[in-house]
């Protein structure tokens, strides 16, 4: 397959080659990684000291953003502007993380809906990938000083266990931050790279990558052979790493001090303050046997064994999660032959005793567990740069492939570089009342809007019952085959009427086309996430005006005319606000009007209840 260089600055086709970057994007670090005189090598900062870049970013009075040690300085006297952990968000709703919210120094918008999470910081609203893009740039800018060049591709890592939406954020990320992002690789893939295990012999070993980091685990079996590497098992959980460990320690010290929790949210700082020492507590425990410090008149005093002990159910998770993989691998424990450690969080001794008397053996752990996942992205670059031949890298689609959905969005369905043959699926619904028939859309390219992609063709799926809107299940199915053939396929699984198309999903792209393609994307990616981010906040905006004017009518005996009257006049600034072409001022009025009224929908439905179960024993 020929490689394509792109000059994103001069907007033209280079051929020769270009240096690809690995980088680990972290929850509580993040950090790149390049080849360097045949050797993999995270890049250090300007003071030469640490290859990890802080996680966070903090935006100033002036409106500027900092990312990095510099941000994490503001986590106390700036907790509002300083967001941090936001991998934890990507790809997720407010309903995934409602539960641990308060732990959050930062406001993470309560829309009740399954729409992805945004952060407020002062009167903008953020999603996890605009903000994930910030340390990017970053991570960009620190290895661009150090080669004194333009860096444009990179290999990004992400947890095995992210799911596709997770996936496609952190690419949308990349692209922000104006890199082209060839590949998504698993981090526990990327650790074993960096580790050369069974890189050259024929003989096949079966491995164990247990990988805990700031916010997520995961864990991975995996069979690696002749330089082929092949996934045979994943398991873990995106919501659980030191974030929870320090988390711990904090509910430690707040059951010892008695304290008041709803205050303590409150007050960010100080609870910013207690994070920070819980932190600093885990760490100093992974040598010493106790930790002892004051915080404005609270003790925080904490053992070894009583840390051992506060985390001795997270800990077993992630056993239970090495249990499922080796079930679902159908192996053993004595059918690995490594294990190896990968990420911060296992340094913390109980992690690396249970685990080695888990598997009945001693665990890998030569490499720095906070730089071995880069490093072996920065391999996995190398390999895509073609200057390695002993790794095998298996045929892939050049360009992301979707449909159009509401608004002239394309939803990716086969992000590019995704791995052929292979075939995905995703459930859409109708969005009109009654509709019978839905027109499917197929596009190809990199760019939001559907009019700067290319149409490959398109189908009606005909006869749908008709039924209210959102109640149809549409399955679309992409199957795309090793020679690159597409076929779509819809099914109304309530009624299970079925229509299919096949697509020969390259025909007619050059290799300068598709260049292109890949240019426009890259160049015009803030333009294009700031349209998305607007047709979605207007989409979303319909939606809620609909589901609010509907609740008025539906339980105009339950709301008093003040509260009917209040709902209808903040739905109508709401309609207002979708006219303009400002994202922030929609998003505030659907917060102002899902504040005003979540607490009359609980009402209401309570109220339906009562009635409903009247005179009826239970």
């Amino acid at each position: 397959m020929a490689k394509i260089a792109i000059n994103i600055k001069e907007g033209k086709v280079e051929k020769e080659s270009e240096i690809i970057i690995g980088i680990d994007l972290g929850t509580t670090n993040s950090l790149v990684a390049y080849i360097k005189d045949n050797t993999a090598t995270a890049v250090k900062g300007a003071d030469g000291k640490s290859t990890l870049v802080p996680s966070i970013i903090h935006f100033t009075e002036d409106g500027g953003i900092v990312v990095g040690d510099a941000a994490k300085e503001k986590l106390i006297t700036d907790p509002q502007h300083t967001i941090y952990s936001v991998k934890r968000l990507m790809g997720k709703s407010y309903n995934d993380i409602e539960s641990v919210e308060q732990y959050f120094g930062y406001k993470i918008i309560d829309e009740d809906a399954e729409s992805l999470v945004k952060i407020r910081v002062k009167d903008k609203y953020y999603t996890p990938i605009e903000l994930s893009a910030e340390i990017l740039k970053e991570l960009k800018r620190r290895i661009e000083e150090v080669l004194g060049a333009t860096v444009r591709k990179a290999v990004i890592t992400v947890p095995a266990y992210f799911n596709d939406s997770q996936r496609q954020a952190t690419r949308d990320a990349g692209k922000l931050a104006g890199l082209d992002v060839l590949r998504i690789v698993n981090e526990p893939t990327a650790a074993s790279l960096a580790y050369g295990i069974n890189k050259n012999q024929e003989q096949a070993q079966t491995i164990a990558v247990y990988d805990l980091g700031g916010g997520t685990f995961d864990i991975s079996i995996l069979q690696i052979q002749d330089g082929i590497f092949e996934v045979l098992a994943t398991n873990g959980d995106t919501f659980l790493g030191g974030d929870d460990f320090d988390r711990a320690i904090v509910d430690f010290w707040i059951k010892k001090n008695n304290l008041d929790t709803t205050g303590l949210a409150a007050n960010k700082s100080l609870s910013q303050r207690i994070r920070l020492e819980a932190e600093k507590a885990k760490k100093t425990l992974s040598k010493a046997d106790h930790f002892e410090s004051i915080i404005e008149n609270i003790n925080c005093t904490i053992t070894k064994d009583e840390f051992n002990s506060s985390i001795e159910s997270l800990v077993q998770r992630t056993i239970d999660a090495c249990k499922s993989a080796l079930k679902d691998a159908a192996l053993s424990v004595e059918s690995i032959d490594h294990v190896v450690m990968v990420g911060g969080s296992t340094r913390v001794p109980l992690v690396r005793q249970n685990i080695a008397t888990f598997f009945k053996q001693e665990v890998y752990d030569k490499l720095n567990p906070d730089e071995v996942v880069a490093l072996g992205a920065a391999i996995q670059a190398d390999v895509l740069a073609g200057n390695q031949k002993d790794v095998l890298l298996l045929d892939v689609t050049p360009l992301s492939l979707g449909i159009e959905t509401v608004g002239g969005l394309i939803d990716v369905i086969i992000p590019r570089n995704s791995k052929v043959p292979t075939k995905v699926g995703r459930q859409y619904t109708t969005s009109v009342d009654g509709q019978k028939n839905l027109k499917i859309a197929v596009y190809q390219g990199e760019r939001d809007l559907v009019a700067d992609n290319r149409k490959l063709g398109e189908f009606i799926l005909k006869d749908i019952p008709p039924m209210p809107a959102g109640l149809p299940k549409i399955d679309i199915h992409f199957i795309l085959d090793a020679d690159g053939i597409l076929t779509v396929r819809a099914t109304e699984l309530r009624s299970n009427v079925k229509q299919e198309i096949q697509i020969k999903s390259q025909y007619g792209i050059s290799e300068e086309e598709m260049a292109k393609m890949l240019i426009d994307s890259i160049q015009n990616a803030e333009s294009d996430m700031k349209t998305r981010a607007l047709l979605e906040a207007r989409n979303e905006a319909n939606n809620i005006i609909l589901a609010s004017e509907k609740f008025v009518v539906q339980n105009s005996t339950i709301l008093t005319d003040e509260e009917k009257k209040r709902t209808l006049s903040l739905t109508n600034l709401l309609k207002e606000a979708t006219k303009g072409t400002d994202k922030d001022v929609i998003n505030r009025a659907i917060e102002d009007l899902n504040t005003y009224t979540s607490p009359l929908a609980h009402r209401a439905m309570d109220v339906n209840i009562a009635n409903a179960i009247k005179g009826k024993k239970i």
